[in-house]
């Protein structure tokens, strides 16, 4: 017998088609039997709908967008690293040529102009990755630190800071005492010894002034240093006088001239003795802020705190040896903050 039927077009073909042992395709109604087909759609980020589909999982998406971004970040970190380099090469050797130059040292044409024309498209690629990162939303700050070594930035740091406790010094305006529950002076008995360190290089500069008199490019060299030599003896000095140590709530900030600012918490502190040493013997997880080669407060912590070095090193310590003008008043304002007021026992409860 011939089927008559009109063959089904592909709209027809994919409707339901039910019975025993039929397959179903996506959108089919399921029957006895039914067996679902392994390319059925499947969901997933980026998924096409239909029948068969096949998408990429999520996990490959947000990989390949991980990898990309760590791609980039090597690449910077690489960019940033070669400045570093170029200029650790070229600083150095733009003084060198600056210092043959006022000498008098003649040299060929081309080495200056090479000289130059390297530090001058060193600061334009640091000026170039300077924006870019800055449109990435970084601050001021954290660029610098990007673009600069650490260790470079706390030596610069260190000297502004000596410069700057001079200002300070003469106005009589100390650094961070605002709102402390107490200050504490460290730097008188120093202050004989650092005014006579001061004298001498001043004897020494009006000396080699006088010596070298005959020779101007070395006398300007020498008296430069040698000035500069005399501020930075005066600086140490107004530092460790304009920066005291203080005890604002809960923490107690030790400092020394411009390089040693620590905090340490109350809660941190064992135990505080009053203590005279002359002698200290560098020991791992101790520090000692000696001045005039003495302390006179001890201080044992419950576990460590971090002191960096000059450099940014870290350096956990567990004891601190510390001078201060007035220990007593150090000490008793420390154990008064440790222990604090006794509680109100309160009314007296009624019968």
């Amino acid at each position: 017998m011939t089927d008559t039927r009109t063959p089904r077009g592909p709209e027809e073909a994919s409707g339901p088609v039910t019975g025993p042992g039929a397959t179903t395709e996506p959108g089919a109604v399921e029957g006895p039997g039914a067996v679902e087909r392994p390319g059925s759609a499947v969901t997933g980020a980026g998924a096409v709908e239909g029948p068969g589909a096949v998408t990429v999982p999520e996990t490959l998406v947000g990989a390949g967008q991980v990898a990309g971004g760590a791609g980039g970040a090597v690449v910077r970190g690489r960019v940033l690293r070669l400045l570093r380099g170029v200029a650790y090469a070229a600083l150095p050797a733009e003084l060198v040529l600056l210092v043959c130059l006022l000498g008098g040292v003649r040299m060929p044409g081309g080495v200056p102009l090479v000289g130059e024309g390297l530090v001058l498209g060193l600061l334009a690629a640091e000026g170039v990755v300077w924006v870019r990162l800055r449109r990435r939303g970084l601050s001021r700050r954290a660029v610098v630190a990007k673009l600069v070594p650490e260790p470079v930035l706390r030596l610069v740091g260190h000297e502004l800071r000596l410069m700057a406790s001079l200002g300070r010094w003469v106005a009589r305006r100390p650094h961070g005492v605002a709102g402390a529950d107490g200050v504490f002076p460290h730097a008188r008995d120093q202050a004989a010894l650092m005014y006579g360190f001061a004298f001498v290089c001043l004897v020494e500069t009006v000396g080699m002034s006088y010596l070298l008199a005959e020779w101007p490019f070395v006398h300007a060299v020498v008296l430069v240093l040698d000035v500069y030599t005399v501020l930075f003896v005066l600086g140490l000095h107004a530092a460790s006088a304009t920066r005291p140590h203080t005890l604002a709530g809960n923490v107690l900030r030790l400092r020394q001239a411009a390089h040693v600012d620590v905090a340490v918490p109350l809660d941190r502190i064992a135990a505080v003795r009053r203590e005279l040493c002359f002698s200290h013997e560098k020991a791992e997880g101790e520090l000692n802020l000696a001045v005039g080669s003495q302390t006179s407060v001890t201080i044992e912590l419950t576990g460590p705190v971090d002191a960096p070095r000059l450099l940014g090193a870290p350096r956990p310590v567990r004891l601190v040896r510390l001078h201060a003008d007035d220990p007593g008043a150090l000490y008793d304002a420390l154990t008064r903050a440790r222990t604090g007021p006794s509680p109100s026992p309160g009314p007296l409860p009624t019968a």
